[in-house]
């Protein structure tokens, strides 16, 4: 539970990144695999375990099962969380520890997974996570900034190309089941006509300069 005052609540924004510039990620990343049990309109229930930070990144190749007994001896934390949907970056997020074996079986055993290496780095004056995933969603690259309370007047760096904060396309639930690799050309081709995109209603927000990194 948040002690912010806000309960249960989790305020975060996503980004979308094409490139990283070299010197951003961080060299103790932590490895994550986890299951989606359930996944429907925004509300999910999810079994996640994790490494600490310092384990070597992920294989890109490697699917989440394969990656799941390539880290088995590293695995230190595992959780079951509810979720519920977005709404202006704001997500309900209740969180329970389990034990790490019970865990790992529920992971092998059911649900649909995802594999991701997330780096983790101070940037300006927030804290930033970067997580690079693996097997069916390589290449994707999501950058995400969490705070207290909600995500207004936000500099975001200058590698974040547009927010997918709202997109359910890029909630790691939605990737779980269908993997970005299959509509990553798609995507960008879609970006390309569009243009980026942020929220609004969250104050100002604003592109940091490469040089600011």
């Amino acid at each position: 539970m948040s002690d912010t005052g806000y309960g249960d609540f989790e305020f975060e924004r996503r980004f979308w990144v094409r490139d990283l510039p070299v010197g951003v990620l961080d060299e103790q990343p932590a490895v994550i695999v986890q299951s989606y049990y359930l996944a429907d309109e925004g509300y999910a229930l999810r079994v996640r375990v994790q490494t600490s930070a310092g384990a070597p990144a992920l294989d890109p190749t490697l699917d989440p099962l394969a990656a799941l007994d390539a880290y088995s001896d590293r695995f230190d934390f595992c959780a079951v969380t509810v979720k519920g949907p977005v709404n202006a970056g704001t997500r309900y997020e209740a969180e329970r520890e389990l034990d790490l074996d019970v865990g790992m079986q529920l992971v092998r055993r059911g649900g649909a997974r995802i594999a991701k290496t997330r780096h983790s780095v101070w940037l300006g004056t927030d804290g930033w996570v970067v997580d690079v995933f693996a097997g069916g969603n390589a290449p994707l690259v999501v950058a995400e900034v969490e705070r207290g309370g909600p995500v207004t007047d936000l500099v975001v760096p200058s590698f974040c190309v547009t927010e997918v904060t709202e997109d359910p396309r890029f909630s790691n639930d939605a990737l779980a089941r269908t993997p970005y690799g299959t509509w990553a050309a798609a995507y960008e081709a879609e970006l390309d006509r569009t243009g980026p995109r942020f929220l609004r209603g969250l104050g100002t927000t604003t592109r940091a300069e490469a040089d600011d990194l």
